[in-house]
């Protein structure tokens, strides 16, 4: 033992940010190697993967989606912001909690209309790669929205404690 303290137990948290790091690298890992492997095929022996092309369509989607959940784990999501910067402190914290709101409102609507989606698509009997359900694939999108207005929520809340406190965001 070298004399320092015992590592802590990972966090809830933590172990969450690990599962979506590591699926997301496995997602990306996996197009990379399908990918390469379709050009290869295709360029050399004039053949391909029947099945490749649609398989990275949806993993295209699955890489998008759990990218945008990964980005608002430390909301890091694309925002344009030209103006706060030009407003005083407390003004900057009232627009980035509007901000979160927003977010949050439209990934609650996103989180509704993509679950119409997929249940439209198990209604309509849509299927993939063969004979593979397609809201199989889609429903990544619900649950991706809504685990991002989940995250934004949590942190609308925050800023507003924080901001009627009077205390410094950290």
């Amino acid at each position: 033992m070298n004399g320092s303290p015992p590592a802590a137990a990972p966090t809830r948290a933590s172990l969450g940010q690990r599962v979506e790091t590591v699926l997301l690298a496995i997602t990306l890992g996996s197009m990379i190697v399908l990918a390469a492997a379709q050009i290869l095929l295709r360029n050399f022996w004039g053949t391909g993967i029947g099945w490749a092309d649609e398989a990275l369509r949806v993993m295209v989607l699955w890489v998008t989606m759990m990218g945008a959940v990964a980005a608002s784990r430390e909301q890091r999501h694309v925002s344009i912001d030209a103006l706060s910067r030009y407003l005083p402190h407390r003004a900057q914290r009232v627009s980035g909690v509007l901000v979160n709101a927003l977010t949050s409102a439209v990934c609650m609507a996103l989180t509704w209309y993509s679950g119409l989606f997929v249940i439209d698509s198990l209604d309509a009997g849509d299927r993939i790669l063969g004979d593979v359900p397609a809201w199989i694939a889609q429903a990544v999108l619900p649950v991706g929205f809504a685990l991002i207005a989940y995250r934004y929520v949590a942190a609308t809340v925050q800023a507003v404690i924080e901001l009627v406190r009077g205390g410094q965001r950290t």
